[in-house]
């Protein structure tokens, strides 16, 4: 996510659910054989995110922006393989207005309750909607997207920019823009098309496949063809300069930074190659085929957001903030959480690199890195792997505790060549999935051939400091 600093520390009535039943039912004659899917992923921090039942594989969203009016209108086509036989399946949306939905081009049902939606099919689609199958639904939105805050104080969700927008979406503000299953452990890959009246830029993730204007609106067409989880999805919508360029080792290289910022930025985003070859070296090969950055202006956001292939700024980054967000591309955005107690592994290895870079290009020995951090009773206000709530997983603990695991991981392996061979190699065995604390836990003693138990219940999940020895 994005770098610490002491800024960030910090149901539906019954009358509206009988009448979007009665204005979105309309057309539909029954139901479909199965049972529902769940109402969340059963995240221990966010229990009601995600939904079960199906998995998500690809979005194609459609988005009509109007900057001056702070509205959207948009289309997410969403392409889905059922877990279970389907009689109704949800989606994470929160505000804007449902116009329509279908299921395998039929209408559904809706019904709405807070932040979720559950759709219910027409009977006539019952055999797509069977264990194994693949189906897609089609939902048309449009309103005022809104700002979320979370249970930390910090906001995201559909931000308001000086000339335009951007999308936040770390840990659940991509529902404020587009209905999805928004937890992390559900991964897909996009096309998102946003068009915006003509002389702005809107930016996404993935490469830009087409650009087009007409009538006095550009249309702008992203493609991003790994896998990436929501909330790592965004949409920054402004009056950008944008540089394109390819590094030697194939990269596509794009950069898009406000007027204000561009100056401030220029040497900091022109080392973005050097990073990506260093950080290849360290942790295997760069899993995405573009990369870059969104640069806005100092307070659009209160935070640097690992945005999947290129990571959005509040204004110039220093070099260690570059190097910590493209760190997060193999930590994080290839290898995602498969829940939210699991991001210590997102940013403990990212601030993990900042102490690499350090060390190589600071003259900052990582040992020193390493003492600093323990010397901070901030780092020791929980175990990494076990944050107290929703409000404590973006808290020191999770950045300067979690890279201090990894330098003990380190230690313990006692050859720095092994120790970056096992870090590949964790890349390389989650390459565009998912992965727990368990997961790593057990990775490590299966290839180190070694029982770690002392390391993991002392630095990982112990209640106090341990012994710096």
């Amino acid at each position: 996510m994005h770098h610490p600093s002491p800024a960030r520390r910090r149901t539906a009535s019954a009358a509206a659910l009988l009448t979007s039943l009665a204005v979105l039912g309309t057309g539909c004659t029954g139901g479909v054989e199965g049972v529902p899917g769940a109402a969340g992923a059963r995240d221990p921090y966010f229990p009601k995110l995600g939904n079960g039942g199906y998995d998500v594989t690809h979005y194609a969203l459609s988005l009509d922006v109007d900057p001056d009016a702070g509205r959207l209108r948009g289309t997410a086509r969403i392409t889905a393989r059922a877990d279970q036989d389907l009689s109704a399946f949800r989606l994470d949306l929160a505000g804007l207005d449902v116009e329509s939905a279908t299921v395998e081009g039929r209408p559904a049902a809706v019904n709405r309750a807070g932040r979720e939606l559950t759709l219910r099919p027409d009977a006539g689609v019952e055999d797509r909607l069977r264990e194994g199958a693949t189906f897609t639904a089609t939902v048309r939105y449009s309103g005022s997207p809104q700002t979320l805050t979370d249970a930390d104080g910090s906001e995201e969700g559909w931000l308001r920019t000086a000339d335009g927008s951007v999308a936040l979406g770390e840990p659940v503000g991509s529902m404020a823009w587009f209905p999805g299953n928004h937890h992390p452990s559900d991964k897909a890959v996009y096309d998102v098309r946003v068009t915006v009246p003509e002389g702005l830029t809107a930016v996404s993730n993935g490469e830009l496949v087409d650009r087009r204007t007409v009538d006095g609106r550009t249309a702008f067409r992203w493609r991003t063809a790994e896998p990436m989880a929501s909330y790592l999805a965004t949409v920054a919508v402004g009056r950008f300069r944008t540089a394109e360029s390819v590094t030697p080792d194939g990269i596509r290289v794009l950069s898009a930074v406000d007027p204000e910022s561009a100056k401030g930025s220029k040497a900091v985003l022109d080392r973005i190659p050097a990073v990506l070859r260093w950080a290849a070296r360290k942790f295997g090969p760069y899993p995405f085929r573009s990369a870059g950055a969104i640069v806005e202006r100092r307070g659009d956001s209160a935070y640097a957001l690992e945005t999947q292939n290129r990571p959005l700024f509040p204004g110039p980054p220093d070099t260690g903030l570059l190097v910590h967000e493209l760190a997060h591309q193999w930590f994080g955005n290839s290898v995602t959480p498969a829940t939210w107690q699991d991001m210590w592994l997102n940013e403990g290895f990212a601030t993990y690199a900042e102490w690499l870079w350090a060390a190589e290009h600071d003259g900052v020995p990582v040992r020193e890195s390493f003492e600093e951090a323990y010397a901070d009773d901030a780092n020791w206000a929980f175990p990494p792997a076990d944050p107290p709530s929703a409000a404590d997983i973006s808290e020191p603990p999770v950045y300067g505790r979690g890279a201090m695991v990894i330098h003990r991981v380190r230690l313990a392996v006692d050859d720095d060549a092994a120790f970056f061979a096992l870090v590949a190699g964790w890349t390389k065995a989650h390459r565009h999935g998912n992965a727990s604390t368990d997961d790593f836990v057990a990775y490590v003693e299966e290839e180190t051939g070694r029982d770690l138990t002392a390391l993991w219940d002392s630095w990982l999940y112990g209640g106090s400091r341990p012994p710096e020895g």
